[in-house]
This record gives structure tokens, sequence and C-alpha cells, in this order.
């Protein structure tokens, strides 16, 4: 089994990936920046192991998760009262299964295995564009019977403030979906919405979302936008964008699988629509990322010769 990082560079951005890890996008530096949240206490800078730590499939409740970090992509919705609800993470094959790997110039397409329990195999493909990147998801039934999902992609990273746009649509415009220490503060500002950096762990659901989200980081803003189908359906009371916060506390919660947050985490989370895929068919979502400075800040370094992925 490979174990080396993959890197994708074009002197703007350097994106790194551990397929053996699952799809994760592990590491996402601008200007030699990083943007994204990984666990330090299991891969360094360069994606390798830290303290001996090894890489296996990972399975058990939720307090047994190995969360890595990093953006990665998870059917939903979430759940554990049956099999039309996605038990992770974690999840030995969607979540931490290796993923097959295949480059090209500025681009990386990484593919699961065929995970029995939800009868699906997602791509995901990531496409470099200056500052930016393309992101392409596909989750395919692989099974033998219709099946019923949504695409759920998940970028963690660290504490900061977040901005939602809203689109003009009946309330609720924002939902409580697990206040799991206390409700998560924000604010409605016309057509938006803004999370402030806070401590605690909970999640917000955005059903009037119009189709963009930034996150305001330490040194860096990360931009995703997607298109909102307003005729579809989509799952946590009709949520097409999501927003988990999570932050360490004295001891693990226990009407959460004993989640113990190792660090303060911001999930800025797209769902596509739930889909009703028959056998061999497929569904997709497309989410389109930019990195940009903070206004009145100076590059970090000088942006670097363009390099082909390795």
């Amino acid at each position: 089994m490979v174990t080396d990082p993959i890197w994708l560079d074009n002197g703007v951005l350097r994106l790194g990936f551990l397929p053996v890890l699952g799809g994760r996008l592990l590491s996402l530096r601008h200007e030699g920046v990083e943007v994204l949240w990984r666990n330090p206490r299991l891969l360094d800078d360069q994606l390798r192991p830290v303290g001996g730590h090894r890489f296996a499939p990972n399975s058990g409740e939720l307090g047994d998760w190995v969360n890595y970090g990093g953006d990665k992509t998870w059917p939903a919705p979430q759940g554990w009262s049956g099999a039309h609800e996605w038990p992770g993470p974690p999840d030995p094959v969607l979540d931490s299964g290796p993923y097959t790997a295949t480059t090209g110039p500025d681009r990386i397409t990484l593919t699961s295995g065929d995970d029995p329990r939800t009868g699906l195999r997602l791509t995901r493909r990531f496409t470099l564009r200056g500052n930016g990147y393309r992101l392409d998801l596909t989750a395919a039934n692989t099974g033998g019977s219709p099946v019923r999902w949504a695409l759920w992609n998940v970028t963690q990273l660290p504490g900061g403030s977040v901005h939602i746009g809203l689109a003009d649509r009946p309330e609720p415009r924002v939902i409580d979906l697990v206040p799991a220490a206390h409700r998560v503060e924000h604010d409605v500002l016309g057509d938006r919405a803004v999370v402030p950096r806070q401590h605690t762990v909970g999640k917000l659901g955005f059903p009037s979302s119009a189709g963009w989200v930034t996150h305001v980081g330490p040194r860096r803003l990360l931009t995703q936008r997607f298109t909102v189908d307003r005729a579809a359906e989509y799952p946590d009371g009709g949520s097409p964008l999501e927003v988990w916060l999570e932050s360490p506390l004295p001891q693990p919660i226990a009407a959460l699988g004993n989640l113990n947050p190792p660090d303060e985490i911001v999930e800025c989370e797209v769902l596509g629509p739930l889909t009703t895929l028959a056998p061999g068919a497929r569904t997709t979502l497309t989410i389109e990322v930019t990195v940009t400075r903070p206004a009145g800040s100076t590059p970090s370094r000088p942006a670097r010769p363009r390099t082909r992925p390795r």
C-alpha cells in the first residue's frame, strides 16, 4: 500500500493528499500559509505520521474516530436510527479506507472502494485554478438496489468566524441542528449570516443558503461557492449548508458517541440534494473554492515556480 503523499502545486496553491487515509485534502497552502486544520498529533507538515502512528481503516462510535482533519466527502443524512442514515464517522470504507488516485497536470482524482453499507462509491476530483480549485464530487450506486443519499462535503478549518450568504426565503433562515454544549451564537444581517469565533460544540443549518460561505481564518479567507437547487429536498431540515463548531471540553460528550474534540475547529459543510439512485446511477456536486489574503495584508513569500503533481 502506497503511503507517500501526493502534492499538487501551481506556484500559488499547494494541495496535499494521502490516499491511504481516504479521499481527504490534508493540506491547502496559499503562498506557503496553511489554510486547513490538520491534527498535529497524527500528521506533520509533510503528511508523515507522528509518534509512531499507524494508518488503518477506523470504525466504532464517534468518539473512536481518528480525525486527521482536512477536507473530505461523506454521504448524508448522518444518523444511527436505520439503514437510511450514515452512522459515521468513523467509517472504514468511505472515510478512512484507502482511495485510488490518478493525477494529471493541475488535477487529481480520488476514488473510494465500493461501500456495502451505503451502496456507494465516492469520487473527488480537484482541478487547480490560480488561487483556487474546482472540486467535482460524485456518488455512484454500485449496489443492486436503489438508495437515497446526498453528497456532504466537510472542510475542517482552524478557529475563526464564518460568513454565509442568505437568499430571500421564508423563515427559518437558520436552524439549530446539534446544540450539544449551548446554542451556537450567530447574527443575521440582511443577506448574510455571521457566526463569530466562539468556544462551544454545536451545529447550525442554513435552509436559505445563497450558495456561498467564507471562513475568515487567522491569516487567510477561504470561500466556497456552490449551486442550490430550490426545488430539491436537502437533509437536516432542508440545509444546503451547515456550520459545525467544536472546542476542547473537560470530558467527552456522551450524547455524541463520546466525542472528545481535540482542538478548536470550524467545519464548513456543503450538501447536495437528497437523490434516489437506481443501481448504476450517480449524483454530483461541484464546489468552487478560492483562497485570498485579508485586505491590507502582504504576500507571505513569492510564488514558487510551477511544478507537476508528484
